[in-house]
């Protein structure tokens, strides 16, 4: 008989679409370990990452010690321990796929510092802390070490250095079968894709303002704007479905995953003109399929995208749309760069995937 497998139990407090997806390619990518899973869905934000202990307190996948516990950011992981015995004494390694430290001031996720003292709490409970980029744990050390300075008193000296030494950096991983780049020229009419959640934190009034811009530079172009939608979309999507009617290609979520796979490869620009993007899955996907990459200079995207692909940030979104514009034209000017120039190697599966082994095996101590 063969050896019994290692049980993971994967701890999921809000599962967004892109925490599914991170969870399935690990799946997928070490059958070889028991996978078993608790997650909640992605609402009620407040009450999931404040309520998820209690959501789960009579959970039987708690009261069997697994041989690792694998646990989202948004799992407030120091009272699962401390409520559940069953896991409490496991490795722990938490994903951080984004953090509350990050987020843009106006959301009114952060309107108190109870997330963030959650993501903290969470770091802290855990043997390992993972996180999707460099700039994700960049910006969650320096908003942490910002936040106990603001705190009145008994503040502990060791906690932030405690969870940096504890950190490195592992992306989601990209399917080999999605890097499928072939050298192509420029069409006379560019087709743009901008592929994201249709939410104000992924900058709509500055996709807004780069498309005027294009249009008032006598730029011609077609647009497939897909992505995620929810109930209240910003605005900017409105101006942009009225405005841009007789460019757009492709409009809304597509369920398909083989009709958007063959919209990366058909495309030719991926456009972010996002406010918070912890890795930019979206962007590197297009970027594996072919896609030439038109991005701001901020976030995650400086670890992946050369810089005469970026754009200068701006305060003002219609500056930001402008110099976007004057980049996307400059490079279109230029011949289409090969795959080779933008192929991003660093996040296929085959690499990646080692490293969550290696990990894994250490905290199992095999």
């Amino acid at each position: 008989m063969g050896a019994e497998r290692s049980r993971v139990l994967c701890l999921s407090a809000y599962e967004a679409a892109s925490h599914r997806l991170w969870r399935e390619r690990l799946g997928r990518g070490l059958p070889d370990y028991h996978w078993q899973a608790l997650a909640l869905p992605a609402r009620h934000f407040r009450w999931r990452i404040r309520g998820n202990p209690l959501s789960w307190y009579d959970a039987p996948e708690l009261q069997q010690a697994p041989d690792l516990v694998l646990a989202t950011s948004m799992v407030d992981l120091a009272v699962v321990r401390g409520l559940n015995r069953g896991i409490a004494a496991a490795p722990t390694v938490v994903y951080f796929h984004e953090n509350q430290f990050a987020y843009p001031e106006q959301h009114e996720r952060v309107a108190s510092n109870e997330p963030k003292v959650v993501n903290l709490y969470t770091a802290l409970a855990a043997d390992q802390v993972l996180f999707n980029s460099e700039w994700n744990r960049r910006s969650f050390l320096e908003g942490a070490r910002e936040l106990l300075r603001r705190m009145p008193d008994r503040k502990p000296e060791t906690a932030v250095a405690t969870i940096e030494a504890r950190s490195r950096v592992v992306p989601v991983p990209i399917p080999d079968e999605r890097f499928t780049a072939l050298q192509r020229d420029w069409p006379a009419v560019p087709h743009l894709l901008w592929n994201h959640r249709w939410e104000y934190d992924k900058g709509p009034e500055r996709l807004l303002a780069l498309l005027r811009a294009l249009r008032g530079r006598g730029q011609p172009f077609r647009l497939s704007l897909v992505g995620e939608g929810f109930r209240q979309a910003p605005e900017a999507f409105a101006h942009i479905r009225e405005e841009f009617a007789g460019e757009l290609v492709n409009l809304g979520y597509m369920e398909s995953r083989e009709a958007y796979d063959r919209l990366l490869e058909e495309a030719d620009m991926v456009l972010s003109t996002a406010l918070h993007d912890f890795q930019g899955l979206a962007v590197q996907e297009a970027m594996a399929a072919g896609c030439v990459p038109i991005v701001p200079d901020r976030l995650a995207y400086p670890e992946y995208v050369p810089a005469d692909f970026r754009y200068p940030s701006r305060e003002a979104p219609e500056l930001e749309g402008q110099a976007a514009a004057e980049r996307l034209m400059a490079v279109l000017a230029e011949p289409r760069p090969g795959p080779e120039t933008l192929m991003p190697e660093r996040y296929r599966r085959t690499r990646v995937i080692p490293e969550y082994r290696q990990l894994f095996e250490s905290l199992l101590g095999g």
